[in-house]
């Protein structure tokens, strides 16, 4: 079975505009006791503050939310694609009503937060800033009309990637 290895954050080689809106990512959050995951496929990664950043966006109604606003650290996870029918389970069912963890044969895994073992790519991270998107701020009505037509904007999450684990 491959191991994790730890690498900085510079190191990461796979283009994010794939990772994250072709291939898809989990964030999970939560303890070792009772997590969390959902899949999205908006977000990103970069500098800010003089930090390795991500970024990722959650609505109001997931119950993900929950726990990504309870804990100091979230993860975002990448899979290979025979993961896609587990990431799309996490992304259409609610942990509200069972294990999803479980419910995909996914195996939950702990480093400062929660994360599924079968994913190659995990970065965790420390929550820096939140901040609800609000309908007067965007520049574009077309996005609004879009993407929010029942008026769930997403909550944005800034976190400082403070661990890159990827498999050997």
């Amino acid at each position: 079975m491959a191991q994790w290895k730890e690498i900085n954050p510079t190191e990461l080689s796979k283009n994010p505009f794939s990772l994250i809106g072709q291939e898809w990512m989990l964030i999970t959050a939560g303890d070792q006791k009772k997590a969390n995951t959902m899949t999205a496929s908006w977000g990103g990664v970069g500098i800010l503050w003089n930090k390795p950043v991500a970024f990722c966006f959650i609505r109001p109604q997931r119950y993900t939310l929950e726990f990504v606003e309870r804990e100091d650290y979230y993860t975002l996870s990448f899979f290979g694609p025979e993961y896609r029918k587990a990431l799309n389970y996490c992304g259409s069912h609610s942990g509200r009503d069972g294990d999803k963890f479980a419910a995909c044969g996914l195996t939950p895994s702990y480093d400062l937060a929660p994360y599924p073992e079968e994913a190659n790519l995990v970065l965790v991270c420390k929550k820096l800033y939140k901040q609800d998107m609000e309908k007067d701020c965007f520049l574009d009505p077309a996005l609004v009309e879009k993407n929010y037509p029942a008026g769930d904007f997403h909550r944005t999450f800034v976190g400082e990637i403070v661990k890159v684990l990827v498999k050997e």
